[in-house]
């Protein structure tokens, strides 16, 4: 039981980092999902822990917003698409589950970056009234948001590289934090 409340709470604190002053995008969402699909041996903690993080960082940005002591709303329309695509990042991060490879967990973190980049640029255009409904509108929508895709990309693999490096260092020092060896 150490293992899971252990990895809930570093998510739980990478997450909560987004209440600190950061560039746009520059956020530990998708890396946060990808150590939960990768590193939970259960499929809903890794789904649910990124959620839950998200939502109470998102909770907490909201009353600081409400209170004046932030610019940035929490609660905002399009959430539900947010949440889905981090939600569907983690599934597909269970399929480089209890990976120790520097090289997978990059390409699984590349690959949540490009899907929640795909996903949520996609939703921002169908539900909007900024760009035009046509192939046109969607290409300059993406166009558009290509600066903060590079600070999507620059802070997941920060946090990634923070999140896994640490976990790894934890579980050399504290070895009850390893999977437990499933018996054949």
């Amino acid at each position: 039981m150490t293992r899971p409340l252990v990895l809930a709470a570093v998510i739980g604190f990478a997450v909560l980092t987004r209440l600190l002053p950061h560039p746009p995008n520059f956020a530990p969402i998708t890396a946060a999902a990808v150590f939960g699909g990768v590193t939970f041996l259960s499929r809903r903690w890794a789904v649910l822990v990124p959620l839950a993080a998200l939502l109470l960082s998102d909770l907490i940005r909201e009353v600081l917003y409400q209170n004046g002591l932030a610019e940035q709303w929490g609660l905002y329309r399009g959430m539900w698409t947010v949440y889905g695509t981090t939600a569907l990042v983690a599934l597909a991060a269970r399929l480089a589950r209890g990976t120790c490879s520097p090289l997978t967990v990059a390409g699984v973190t590349l690959a949540g970056s490009c899907l929640f980049f795909a996903v949520t640029n996609f939703a921002y255009w169908a539900e909007g009234a900024t760009y035009p409904h046509t192939a046109d509108g969607l290409a300059t929508c993406y166009a558009a948001a290509l600066p903060f895709f590079r600070n999507s990309l620059l802070g997941d693999a920060f946090y990634a590289t923070v999140l896994f490096g640490a976990w790894a260092a934890a579980e050399v020092r504290f070895p009850t934090l390893r999977p437990a060896l499933v018996k054949a």
